[in-house]
């Protein structure tokens, strides 16, 4: 599926010129995708970005909600679900994506990889709000709509980028997962929350794509990798320990195939102070962890991808490059060619 020791990215970063950002994804990493630049402007971050096209958002300047639709606007959105075509990202919502196309069309020839992404349905429901503030998680109709938005934008992207590549990787952003549990997500069903993740998974596969997930922080491991993912991505700089605690787990992702993704490279302020040492020593500890459960080294290796721990679209330019270049670096200290 992949290369050991792939290098590749989450999606955001600070830029506001899409080919600049374009440039530095060509250059750094080995499985490119095209960059998402909320910089540019707020439809590009992650809730608005994958929201044209939905009937019933509303959005008026910086601000973004849910409404009921005219019955003509909504009878639409049915239709264009029966019919399956996908839902479109225009050049106005994904600057970048057009721009990496754009360098896509000019290779001699197909990539092995490239890589898009979409917001989970879990975290797109619950950040999503109506006039009254209330989630559209909590309305059934409007959570099964959204996630048959989201189907509908994973569709498109994988036809889209489908002609440049021999493979086609969808990452599922999923920040909330982190946060189930807590008292401020205490009405979601974890069952629910799993249906609604495999759904999507299932449906990029079905699609003829390898399904991802990124998840920033410690969530519920278990139940992330028993949605059927290809690639399991996680902050490894922070949460390196976190995976050894559910062995079996762990254990049955990798036997069937799975890849770890470990975003050993931080994303945050502390960046200017990482050095190649530090993070070498950061994956040594979470590889050392997993063959402490019994998984052969060799195995996580073969199948090891490495990633930042998140988008870099918060950072400082210069501090994003550095995220970029470790990360570079780290790959050619265990690979050499």
């Amino acid at each position: 599926m992949f290369q050991s020791f792939s290098t590749t990215g989450i999606g955001s970063l600070p830029h506001s010129d899409p080919l600049e950002a374009c440039r530095v994804i060509f250059d750094s990493v080995d499985i490119p995708f095209w960059p998402q630049l909320p910089h540019r402007s707020f439809l590009e971050l992650m809730v608005p970005q994958y929201s044209e096209g939905f009937p019933f958002i509303k959005i008026q300047g910086e601000n973004i909600h849910a409404e009921k639709a005219d019955e003509q606007a909504a009878a639409s959105f049915y239709e264009a679900i029966d019919r399956r075509e996908g839902f479109p990202i225009s050049k106005e919502y994904a600057a970048g994506l057009y721009a990496f196309i754009d360098i896509l069309k000019e290779k001699k020839q197909k990539l092995k990889t490239v890589k898009g992404q979409i917001t989970g349905p879990l975290t797109y429901t619950l950040s999503l709000t109506d006039n009254q503030k209330k989630p559209l998680y909590f309305d059934e109709e409007m959570r099964e709509l959204a996630l048959e938005l989201l189907k509908g934008k994973v569709y498109w992207q994988i036809e889209t980028l489908r002609p440049y590549a021999e493979e086609v990787l969808i990452f599922i952003d999923e920040p909330i997962l982190s946060a189930l549990g807590t008292s401020t997500y205490i009405g979601v069903d974890t069952a629910e929350a799993l249906r609604l993740l495999s759904e999507l998974v299932n449906h990029i596969k079905t699609s003829g794509a390898t399904a991802g997930i990124h998840c920033c922080g410690k969530a519920d491991w278990p139940l992330i990798l028993s949605s059927g993912i290809d690639v399991f991505n996680f902050d490894a700089y922070f949460y390196w320990d976190t995976l050894s605690l559910y062995p079996e787990g762990i254990k049955a992702f990798i036997n069937k195939g799975g890849f770890i993704a470990w975003g050993v490279v931080p994303t945050s302020d502390i960046i200017g102070g990482v050095t190649l040492q530090g993070l070498r020593e950061q994956l040594e500890r979470g590889l050392s962890s997993l063959v402490k459960i019994g998984i052969p080294r060799d195995r996580l290796e073969k199948q090891l991808i490495l990633t930042p721990s998140c988008g870099t679209g918060s950072l400082e330019i210069n501090d994003a490059l550095r995220v970029f270049s470790l990360l570079k670096d780290l790959k050619n200290s265990y690979v050499k060619d």
